[in-house]
């Protein structure tokens, strides 16, 4: 499924089969869960996008074919993330924040992704897939799951964590969190009562709107809605010393607010793509924690309906297009 221009449906296309080149593995796509990020991709809210692109970064698949000089052989299964490839030789990169480096590329928008039945990626970004999920469960992990354990662990060791934007992440997030001993508070759009029982099954204490006040002062709280006027909403629901993380690529515009909902050290912090080194640590808690994703599987060929979906949000927990070879 190719963009070939922005604001535009993507294009059901043949196109060659990608050969990998020295470092490189051909995966044989079995799954690639929709994204926000897609989204925003799609709707021309991220600029310069590579075009034509197929895109999709939440890609599961099994190794095809290599180049040479990997550590993977054919028949093994993979995950293909957002960062597909960084320099390595920047400050960021050398400082183990390669997911600030400004020569990236990125899976999916950049590089081509996974709505297709093959892609080509940079071996060294590819990650093991621990046993325990199935493709389709799996495909979430590698964003939604990768960015909100990055935002997750930016808050620190609060007890108290509130999620606006109860989706992909947030349910994958919960789990984890619960996990842990932590207490997740969920705030959904005003009247979303299926959401918010959505997040009480995924483990949320408590779940409301987003203009509500929650049963206590929070230590922290994640915004994975692309909605800036809920950052003052999470500053003034936090305590003293408090952080509020902005998980997303694109946010609408922060609305000015007064230096009291700031003071007594509270933050405001945004969390930029995802390392390497997270989804090595991340897809292994995943499975000690018992994740368990909540999907909806759509054919390759849906891939517009599927965005729509999301873009509409008739569904709480994760699309994903499963590829049928």
């Amino acid at each position: 499924m190719v963009l070939r221009e922005a604001r535009r449906p993507l294009v059901l296309s043949n196109v060659g089969v990608p050969e990998p080149g020295s470092g490189e593995v051909l995966l044989r796509v079995s799954a690639c869960a929709v994204c926000r990020t897609d989204l925003h991709v799609v709707d021309g809210e991220l600029a310069g996008p590579k075009l034509p692109l197929i895109p999709g970064h939440e890609i599961v698949g099994v190794v095809e074919a290599t180049g040479g000089g990997t550590p993977f052989t054919a028949g093994e299964r993979l995950g293909l993330p957002w960062l597909g490839w960084t320099c390595g030789e920047c400050a960021h990169c050398r400082s183990g924040r390669e997911n600030l480096c400004e020569k990236a590329r990125f899976t999916g928008y950049t590089l081509d992704g996974g709505y297709a039945e093959f892609v080509r990626a940079d071996a060294r970004y590819c990650l093991r897939i621990p046993d325990g999920f199935t493709d389709e469960e799996a495909a979430p992990l590698l964003c939604a799951g990768l960015i909100g354990f990055r935002s997750y662990r930016r808050t620190a060791d609060a007890a108290t964590i509130g999620i606006y934007g109860f989706g992909a992440a947030a349910h994958i997030v919960s789990q984890v969190a619960r996990y842990e001993g932590r207490r997740i508070f969920a705030f959904t759009r005003a009247g979303d009562g299926k959401g918010q029982e959505f997040a009480r099954r995924m483990g949320a204490s408590w779940a409301g709107n987003s203009d509500d006040r929650p049963p206590e002062p929070m230590d922290a709280a994640i915004i994975f809605a692309p909605v800036g006027a809920l950052v003052p909403k999470a500053l003034l629901a936090v305590r003293r010393g408090g952080c509020v993380v902005c998980g997303g690529i694109h946010m609408s515009d922060i609305p000015s607010f007064p230096y009291s909902s700031l003071w007594h050290e509270r933050s405001v912090c945004s969390v930029a793509n995802l390392t390497r080194r997270d989804g090595e640590e991340f897809l292994p808690l995943a499975r000690r924690a018992g994740v368990k994703t909540e999907t909806k599987a759509w054919r390759l060929e849906d891939a517009n309906a599927a965005l729509e979906a999301l873009r509409k949000g008739v569904f709480n927990g994760a699309n994903v297009l499963v590829v049928r070879q």
